[in-house]
């Protein structure tokens, strides 16, 4: 059976408003699948567990929370996705992690699977971070986290499709401009 399902990827780096410009996405009518990262995040520190990234198995808890969200949402349309499996790995990679079993695993499948378009949206930095309890990174770092992403998705063959600055509204915009064009022309 072939799944006509369009998966669109939003990544970038912390803090540059992909989940603020995923949720006005979601309010304009869009199926969006929600970042699982942060989702893991504030259940194991509601465990208590303050710092679950420093954790041996947090790649792997994110990379199944992004697999059971991404069938969970099913099949049909168009689906954007607060960042997927390639983002983890980007998050490995930049806290000197290994590629677990797991991990590969997942990627091996949304690759075999083509899970996802190979055009991703890339929310460009806004010029400063705002600190979460989900989110403990200074500007620098998530400069240099932005660009791990930027690496994982050109080296999996992906078109990183840029999303500039802007008010949340002129970057949606911009997204369903992107949406209704590769609609119409789905290259």
């Amino acid at each position: 059976m072939i799944d006509h399902t369009r998966r669109y990827v939003l990544t970038g780096a912390p803090g540059a408003g992909k989940t603020s410009l995923a949720q006005l996405l979601a309010r304009r009518g869009h199926l969006v699948v929600a970042e699982a990262a942060t989702d893991v995040i504030a259940r194991r520190q509601r465990q208590g567990c303050p710092e679950p990234w420093q954790e041996g198995d947090f790649v792997d808890l994110v990379a199944r929370e992004q697999c059971r969200r991404q069938r969970a949402a099913g099949s049909g349309g168009t689906q954007l996705y607060d960042r997927s499996p390639l983002c983890t790995l980007a998050l490995a990679r930049h806290l000197g992690r290994r590629v677990t079993p797991e991990l590969a695993a997942e990627l091996l499948r949304i690759r075999r699977e083509a899970v996802y378009d190979r055009r991703v949206f890339l929310v460009e930095p806004i010029g400063f971070v705002t600190p979460t309890a989900a989110r403990r990174i200074g500007y620098p770092e998530s400069l240099a986290f932005a660009r791990v992403h930027e690496q994982v998705y050109a080296e999996h063959g992906h078109l990183l499709v840029p999303v500039p600055p802007g008010t949340v509204a002129e970057r949606a915009d911009l997204v369903e401009w992107d949406l209704r064009r590769w609609a119409e022309d789905p290259a």
